[in-house]
């Protein structure tokens, strides 16, 4: 028989349910990321324990879910989250059960869980692996199927499909036909998901090991024409001229690239959506060709929108945004000096790496390859302007707002604002004049021509 190896604290934890009378199980994503031999520490504990007799048991606990049955417990300085074997009732919303009973026996609690693979349990303290659903056998087979009939699983939660399209991302597995083909019938249902809950799975899905499974498999089941419709969008519009792909293709095929060269969450996210305003600013040119003016600026409102939709924090929406509205800069070595500054004051220093990176994607998504001649280029004349502590920013400029108002030069308003970016952008042009007295002096003319 398989066995899990439980630690010593593992096995402190769950003796002092057995002293009380009860048992006690390490369920899902440990159990089974054990089997992949994957490291996992994020433990979940289903007991027959109630959590009533959870808080007698123990003295310090957390309600966190207590009405479904979950209590979390503080034990000698770790923190276990234990939910009373349940079985659930009535799924009105897609999402949430109307009735939760709480039941004695092991079985009944795993055959209301989403997947096969998700269904293993290990009895505490001997480890024992239960596998009642044919977990392992799927595990062996690589493919992610639900328990039972997966009309009634998606019934129960819709989310569950986005879960089994995350899964096959984050496992590199199949969907299991009948699974899909619920999928396929069910999609619709997504849309009776909180925005915040499609957000994280849809997000940890695109940032996974093989987003590109997963994401086609939202595509083809459905999912993806509710959930992120400006990129099902993209299926099938052709590019023409250096492109080879569709939009959508390259898209996948960026996000690709982003992932294994190892770049950031947001520079992976910019990759993904790049491109999509190509839809709305497609036109048609000579032959097979077609010109896409403004896709840059289309692209990244969508984003917006989608952003906006999902219920990300600000800062993610407007740092991705910023590297999809900027990714079509086009470096020449004419550039004067002062060019390059003005570069890294639209593009802000803190974006240079990140926006250079998702070239670089964009590019090997097209061709295969990048010539690197021009961006090595650009970032050594960028290192230049920083090794001269060149004014990018208005902090870099040698008087601040409080200088004019001390020299009663002008009140606060919007017209100081106005006069100090005029003067950076007079020093950016020549930085020989980021002179305290000479800013002064020309301030001074400014105030006056307002």
């Amino acid at each position: 028989m398989l066995r899990y190896p439980v630690n010593d604290r593992l096995k402190d934890f769950s003796s002092v349910f057995s002293h009380n009378g009860f048992s006690i199980y390490l369920v899902g994503g440990a159990v089974r990321d054990f089997l992949l031999k994957k490291e996992n520490h994020d433990y979940d504990f289903a007991t027959d324990a109630e959590p009533m007799d959870m808080k007698r048991m123990f003295r310090h606990t957390i309600d966190t879910g207590i009405k479904h049955g979950t209590v979390t417990i503080l034990y000698k300085g770790g923190s276990y989250e234990v939910t009373s074997f349940r079985t659930e009732e009535g799924y009105s919303d897609k999402r949430h059960p109307e009735r939760v009973q709480f039941v004695k026996s092991l079985s009944e609690d795993l055959r209301r869980r989403d997947f096969t693979i998700n269904a293993l349990a290990c009895s505490l303290p001997k480890g024992e692996i239960i596998d009642e659903h044919d977990g392992i056998r799927d595990l062996k087979k690589k493919v992610i199927r639900a328990i039972g009939d997966p009309y009634e699983r998606f019934e129960e939660d819709a989310l569950r499909m986005l879960r089994a399209c995350r899964f096959a991302s984050k496992l590199s597995f199949d969907i299991e036909e009948e699974t899909l083909d619920a999928m396929r019938k069910m999609g619709k249902n997504i849309s009776a998901v909180s925005a915040e809950r499609i957000k994280e799975e849809v997000f940890s899905l695109i940032l996974s090991e093989s987003p590109v499974k997963g994401l086609e498999y939202m595509r083809i089941s459905g999912l993806m024409e509710t959930v992120l419709p400006e990129l099902y969008a993209t299926y099938g519009i052709e590019q023409g001229g250096i492109h080879t792909d569709d939009v959508y293709h390259h898209l996948l095929r960026t996000l690709y690239r982003a992932k294994e060269n190892g770049h950031s969450d947001r520079v992976r996210l910019a990759a993904l959506f790049h491109d999509i305003g190509k839809v709305d600013t497609r036109r048609k040119g000579k032959e097979r060709e077609y010109t896409f003016f403004g896709h840059d600026i289309r692209s990244a409102e969508l984003y917006e929108g989608i952003a906006e939709r999902l219920k990300t924090s600000n800062e993610e929406k407007y740092a991705v945004s910023h590297l999809i509205r900027n990714h079509m800069f086009s470096y020449d070595p004419s550039w004067t000096d002062s060019a390059v500054r003005r570069f890294i004051t639209r593009v802000g220093k803190e974006n240079i790496d990140e926006l250079i990176d998702l070239r670089i994607d964009d590019a090997e998504a097209i061709s295969g390859r990048v010539n690197p001649f021009m961006l090595v280029s650009l970032i050594e004349r960028i290192n230049k302007e920083y090794e001269r502590n060149s004014a990018l920013t208005l902090k870099d400029l040698k008087i601040k707002g409080d200088d004019l108002i001390r020299e009663k030069i002008i009140n606060p308003s919007p017209a100081m604002g106005r006069i100090l970016n005029t003067l950076l952008d007079e020093v950016i042009e020549n930085p020989q004049l980021n002179e305290r007295e000479s800013l002064l002096k020309r301030a001074s003319e400014l105030a006056r021509e307002l």
